[in-house]
């Protein structure tokens, strides 16, 4: 069977715009967290979010394409040109027919469609722009950096809520042991931080309502854990086959070795309390990867912060590896950089890599003990680790649950 390597990657995220930054800020328990300033918040009582600081989309792209598109879609094409430098890889005739780009979202262009809407509303219909619909498609994620970067290979794009950002990971991993690219650009890119979006999340009720403290607002698997804080960014791997890595001598990051979907057949909106898709995406998951649960060493979780959904994590957990739960580190990384949505599984992605390369966990911070949730939780400070195995969990409205499986390689 094919191996499929990761020789590059990418980040855009509330506390930093480059991996580097991203993981270093991970070890240092940075929040990202604070008061919107993407737009007027006004007497909204959830008025706090991890927003992309300091990003310029001109570092990436010309202003004119910059002006056109979403801001989902710069995170995308900004995180695949990082993901790109870092695997010291070119795109050119020679080889742009064999490069794929399969980058995910949740929403989209959601943002654009509102802000049209509230401009057709006050100026009427010929105020719409014609790069309105272009904009706020979601396949514009991957058809923008397949455009940007002259990538010509198979260009797709995943929806699958906040389960979508690894999504992108595992199908390209297949895409790539069928032999349909050498290259593929996959990862994930969301900005949803918007009135209405964080309205309707608001009048849902899965929003953590600690707006007077925002950096220590999101506190997964806490006993005092009271809901998300929205986020948004990207993240971008560069996967190749082991032969085409190799034959270029591409530096390794790690390994794809699978992954594994399941619905709950439950709930729009609820997770399955007792955790039953997604232990089967993580038993799945680990025997797609031909592993056993207890060659795993690290769980990079969902872990949002609501009480339902790190209740159904810790049992789908507990199901899957028995006993070995007790001896896995565990986080979420959401406690620092928010719930990007479809960006989600991507950000925890980098931070598996960096972690099994690195030989540190990331913390989960504003950690407070459950006793209800009683699995190792890496709470509060970094913790060194000598993993050869990482999962990362996500979970998506409507009984999506996906689950990737990475490996260390050493070279």
């Amino acid at each position: 069977m094919t191996r499929v390597f990761i020789t590059g990657m990418g980040a855009v995220s509330p506390i930093g715009n480059d991996v580097a930054t991203f993981w270093q800020n991970l070890l240092a328990g940075k929040s990202g967290a604070g008061r919107i300033t993407l737009f007027d918040t006004k007497d909204m009582p959830h008025n706090i979010a991890c927003e992309v600081k300091d990003f310029d989309p001109a570092d990436y792209m010309d202003r004119k394409v910059a002006r056109r598109i979403a801001r989902s879609t710069q995170f995308a094409i900004a995180v695949a040109r990082q993901a790109l430098a870092d695997a010291n890889l070119t795109i050119d005739a020679s080889n742009r027919d064999n490069v794929g780009v399969l980058m995910a979202t949740g929403g989209g262009g959601i943002t654009e469609i509102e802000f049209a809407t509230e401009e057709m509303a006050e100026r009427g219909w010929r105020s719409v722009g014609p790069f309105v619909v272009p904009a706020a498609m979601a396949n514009a994620v991957s058809c923008l950096v397949s455009i940007e970067t002259g990538a010509r290979g198979p260009v797709m794009t995943s929806t699958a809520a906040c389960a979508s950002g690894h999504y992108s990971i595992i199908e390209a991993f297949h895409f790539l042991q069928r032999g349909e690219a050498d290259v593929i650009i996959a990862g994930g890119a969301e900005s949803a931080v918007s009135m209405l979006t964080m309205s309707a999340f608001g009048r849902m009720g899965p929003l953590s309502s600690r707006t007077d403290d925002p950096q220590h607002a999101c506190r997964p698997f806490s006993v005092d854990r009271d809901g998300f804080v929205a986020g948004e960014g990207g993240g971008a791997m560069i996967l190749e086959t082991e032969e085409h890595a190799r034959r270029r001598g591409a530096r390794i990051y790690g390994e794809v070795l699978g992954g594994r979907l399941t619905g709950d057949a439950y709930h729009i909106t609820a997770p399955d309390p007792e955790g039953d898709g997604a232990a089967r995406a993580l038993t799945g998951a680990v025997k797609g990867a031909k592993l056993q649960p207890r060659d795993i060493d690290l769980v990079f979780a969902h872990g949002t912060g609501t009480v339902l959904n790190d209740e159904g994590e810790t049992k789908a957990l507990k199901r899957a590896f028995g006993e070995h739960v007790y001896d896995l580190k565990i986080t979420s990384i959401k406690s620092m950089v928010g719930h990007a949505l479809g960006a989600a599984g991507a950000q925890s992605a980098v931070a598996a890599i960096c972690a099994l390369r690195e030989g540190m966990m990331p913390p989960t911070i504003n950690y407070t003990p459950d006793p209800k949730l009683d699995i190792p939780i890496v709470g509060n400070q970094a913790a060194p680790c000598n993993a050869r195995y990482a999962l990362v969990n996500a979970f998506g409205f409507g009984g999506q649950n996906v689950v990737a499986v990475f490996g260390r390689v050493d070279e």
